[in-house]
Parts: C-alpha cells; sequence; structure tokens
C-alpha cells in the first residue's frame, strides 16, 4: 500500500521492521534445526526449516530491491534464474501456506522472555537454562515449537502449564563459568 500511494519512506520502514523481527525472531528459532548443530532433528525437520528460510529469503529479496538494487540483483542471482526486478511482489499467501501467524506470535513472545531472564541475570545470551516453566493458553501450540525454544534459548528442560497468558517462569540458569 505504501508503494502504491508513492510513500517509499513508509514502505522501506515497514521492510525493515519485517526484516529485523523476522531475524531477532524466526531465523533465530529455526537455524539451530536447519544447521542441524543442536537438538535431535530428524532430515525431514531440517529440510522443512532450510526451505521456510529460503521462501523468506526469496521474499525479502524482493522487498528490498527498489531500495538496494544491486546487492539484491546479486543475492538472488545465488540461487534464482533471471532477474529479481522481473519477479512478482511478494504476496501474503506465499508464506500463509507454510507459516502460522500464531505459532511465530507465540515464539517470538517466548524467544523475549528468555532473552530477558538472561540479560536480567547479566548472563551471556548463550547461557544454559537448566529448566523453565512455559505457560500459556494452549499447550499443543507450545509444545509444537519445544525443540527449537531449546536449541536457540540453550534450554534443557521445559514444563508446560496451562494459564490465560503466556509466560515464562521458574528459570534455573547453569552457573556462569
Amino acid at each position: 500500500n505504501a508503494f502504491e500511494n508513492y510513500d517509499h519512506t513508509r514502505a522501506l520502514e515497514l521492510s525493515e521492521r519485517f526484516f529485523w523481527t523476522f531475524t531477532d525472531d524466526y531465523m533465530e528459532l529455526v537455524k539451530e534445526r536447519a544447521y542441524g548443530q543442536q537438538g535431535n532433528y530428524s532430515p525431514e525437520q531440517r529440510a522443512s526449516a532450510v526451505f521456510a528460510l529460503r521462501l523468506a529469503l526469496a521474499s525479502l529479496v524482493r522487498l528490498f530491491a527498489p531500495f538496494i538494487p544491486y546487492a539484491a540483483e546479486e543475492v538472488w542471482s545465488w540461487w534464482q534464474t533471471g532477474s529479481v526486478h522481473n519477479s512478482s511482489w511478494p504476496k501474503r499467501e506465499e508464506l500463509d501456506e507454510i507459516a502460522s501467524g500464531e505459532l511465530l506470535d507465540l515464539a517470538s513472545e517466548l524467544l523475549i522472555q528468555i532473552r530477558k531472564s538472561k540479560s536480567d541475570a547479566k548472563l551471556s545470551m548463550r547461557a544454559e537454562i537448566l529448566s523453565c516453566t512455559i505457560s500459556g493458553p494452549n499447550a499443543d501450540l507450545m509444545k509444537a515449537i519445544e525443540e527449537d525454544l531449546k536449541a536457540v534459548g540453550r534450554i534443557h528442560g521445559i514444563t508446560f502449564a496451562q494459564a490465560d497468558a503466556v509466560t515464562l517462569s521458574d528459570v534455573v540458569l547453569a552457573p556462569a563459568e
């Protein structure tokens, strides 16, 4: 809408906001699964993460092409044919098929709380959490991201509880080395 209204500054602002939210939350959440370094992920789970990241990269490159045309064209050429500037504008429907907005919102909220617990303890984000409790209204949804949360948060054990709001509590951090 911002582009259609010739509001290029707003279009760039929204694209950048999406990019940083995406990288801070979703990319952090799935990179361990994509690389297969943490957790016990199957080849299918790893392939799913890689596919989702590639789809997201294709969308992000198209979003930024009007602002950084040469860099976007170079990145596009790494795995796509033709020019990014001849490709269609990314559409929400492309991502809706593979992503649950509710799941990503939940993961983002929990990652914020995990980072805050480490920051409040004045520990590195790489510090380990021995155990914690995650509470919320939808246990099945929370359990769907358990392995990714364990990997990115370096969490050994998670207990789930039913509650009205999503919260992280009873955090037991590993002693600092």
